[in-house]
């Protein structure tokens, strides 16, 4: 069996890793061609080209990049019928990866298999219909996502979170982290434009919160990509502050768990906090552009994952023109002062994201088999 995958960003390349062990503990003999990072690397993919190329995000973002982009989605378009897989699986990046299963349905039969819905639950809910068109199957992260997709005419299967499956500190890892004070993270995200926007605004939170807890301590782990301009940034802080590097994973992992609460940027991060049931207030904002475009057309009252999944709204979040130092700091220090409102909420999201079942890698991988079986029955 041939498998040609492609991911575009870091939390795509942990989704394909993950695909990649399902799909090799149930096939022999598979191999993997196309595009991805260093954890499909490791599974045996020998990727293309460098899976940062694709790692944009953003209207105003993309519009420098549409070029090279572009030439990109072609390129790897006329790979896949060259090289006539089984099925080809595009991992997140819609941008990218649906543009790709367009042209190979245009060209071909090849089954195309998208993994991560598009959140046309949130905004852009004509994307399932022309998502239909060239994607035959779905593999869902959240519970509340199959109906969309199959209103669409997809087959779409609800396969997990990998989140579920985060290893989880051990006593020592998350002792090295007690002291005195309350420990607070700031994760302003994995990309660089998100960062250089939001961390000067972290920074004067963080000020606020030590005008009230003198002793705080706060902490940042970084990606590789965005560790240098964390450390630049925060050089000028009046607050002190230790910056994780990517391979500081044991520190990471303490941190955490030890953690009192987070001020973090919007995205599956506040599954991993909620993973650790570390309180959080959710922060973000974008370029004008995008946040004009993107404000117009939301289709929900809030984008924080934990409180979609667990039908709550307990986790205060501040998005767009919203995200303002002040508010965020007055809202984290109600949590430092009272968490317990989140912990139920958290608890929920992780139940119904497959905590205590199989592997979601191992789940996906069996979709897409059983997607591949049925169509060969038609």
């Amino acid at each position: 069996m041939r498998v040609f995958v492609i991911a575009g960003e870091a939390s795509g390349d942990k989704l394909g890793a993950a695909l990649m062990t399902g799909l090799a503990s149930l096939v022999p003999d598979i191999t993997f061609d196309g595009v991805g990072g260093p954890l499909m690397q490791a599974q045996g993919l020998q990727s293309r080209f460098l899976m940062d190329e694709l790692s944009v995000m953003g209207l105003a973002e993309i519009l420098p990049k549409y070029r090279a982009l572009k030439a990109r989605v072609h390129d790897m378009a006329q790979a896949v019928l060259d090289t006539k897989p089984d099925v080809l699986v595009t991992i997140d990046s819609p941008d990218f990866g649906l543009r790709v299963a367009k042209l190979v349905k245009a060209g071909s039969d090849i089954r195309c298999v998208h993994y991560v819905a598009p959140t046309v639950w949130a905004w852009r809910p004509n994307r399932a219909a022309k998502m239909a068109k060239h994607i035959d199957q779905v593999l869902a992260l959240f519970p509340f996502e199959p109906p969309f997709m199959q209103a669409a005419g997809m087959r779409c299967d609800f396969v997990g979170h990998p989140v579920v499956t985060d290893p989880m500190a051990t006593p020592d890892q998350a002792a090295s982290w007690y002291g005195d004070g309350p420990l607070i993270m700031l994760l302003p995200g994995s990309r660089r434009g998100e960062v250089s926007r939001l961390l000067p605004r972290f920074g004067e939170v963080a000020a606020l919160i030590t005008a009230r807890h003198p002793t705080a301590r706060f902490a940042i782990p970084t990606t590789a990509n965005v560790t240098q301009i964390v450390r630049d940034t925060v050089a000028d802080w009046d607050v002190p502050v230790q910056v994780l590097d990517a391979d500081q994973r044991d520190a990471k992992a303490g941190l955490f768990a030890a953690a009192d609460m987070a001020v973090a940027a919007s995205g599956t991060v506040s599954l991993e906090l909620a993973t650790n049931t570390t309180p959080m207030v959710i922060a973000y904002d974008m370029a004008w552009l995008s946040r004009v475009i993107i404000s117009r057309m939301l289709l929900v009252d809030t984008v924080t994952l934990v409180n979609l999944v667990s039908d709550t709204r307990v986790i205060p979040e501040f998005i767009g023109k919203d995200c303002e130092p002040a508010a965020i700091a007055d809202a984290a220090l109600a949590v430092l002062d009272d968490p317990s409102g989140q912990m139920a909420a958290m608890a929920t999201t992780m139940e119904r994201l497959g905590q205590g079942g199989d592997a979601p890698g191992l789940r996906a991988a069996r979709a897409v088999l059983d997607g591949l079986a049925d169509a060969h029955q038609e």
